[in-house]
């Protein structure tokens, strides 16, 4: 007589068990979709945000070509591009003209300026009478390294003001870089430390 009722609330108590694990996978099914729409949402609004700043910045001219037969390197290094901004404001990126896309680079530095090699990537050059100077920095373009570890050169393109960055494989070796193209602060707009060969007016 008590062992039907009690069969019956084990029954029940199984199904009722059974149901609510129906119910946590169905909630936990929601909250996957839920996250990969999220995701998918922001990867998109990233991608819209990375085609708009590309219009925006269309005025920007096509980079020059990487010279055929550049003359005699000085230095040269292996490393990582890690973008290019408007010189002095590490978070305006440039995306134009393919300067958005990280990549590996080759640098070289010659009598020409400052080539770049871009395996994935467009290569360009940046001709010598346009490299303003170079120096060490911790960040650019969202980009944040240790301090000093990251090379940043800045040179002149479509009239515009830029800062590139790059970290060698050998970090030892920015050091020469900004020795040969000297120390430039794109907020003062001149070379530090370095005394100009322009003569002074009046002097013989």
């Amino acid at each position: 007589m008590t062992s039907a009722p009690l069969v019956r609330l084990a029954a029940d108590g199984e199904l009722e068990r059974k149901s609510q694990e129906v119910t946590d996978w169905a909630a936990r099914i929601g909250w996957i979709v839920g996250i990969l729409l999220f995701l998918a949402l922001v990867y998109w609004l990233m991608r819209e945000g990375w085609k708009w700043r590309a219009v925006l910045q269309d005025d920007l001219p096509e980079l020059t070509p990487a010279p055929a037969d550049p003359p005699g390197a000085r230095l040269a290094l292996t490393g990582r591009y890690h973008g290019t901004t408007t010189a002095g404001q590490w978070l305006d990126r440039i995306v134009a003209r393919g300067l958005g896309a990280r990549s590996r680079a080759e640098l070289t530095l010659s009598g020409a300026g400052v080539t770049v090699l871009r395996p994935g990537a467009a290569d360009f050059h940046i001709p010598a009478d346009r490299v303003r100077g170079a120096r060490l920095d911790k960040g650019i373009a969202g980009k944040v390294l240790t301090e000093g570890g990251l090379l940043v050169i800045t040179w002149e393109h479509g009239g515009r003001l830029l800062d590139s960055g790059f970290r060698a494989d050998r970090p030892a070796e920015h050091a020469a870089w900004v020795g040969e193209l000297g120390a430039f602060d794109p907020y003062e707009g001149s070379l530090v430390g370095h005394t100009s060969n322009t003569p002074e007016e009046g002097a013989p």
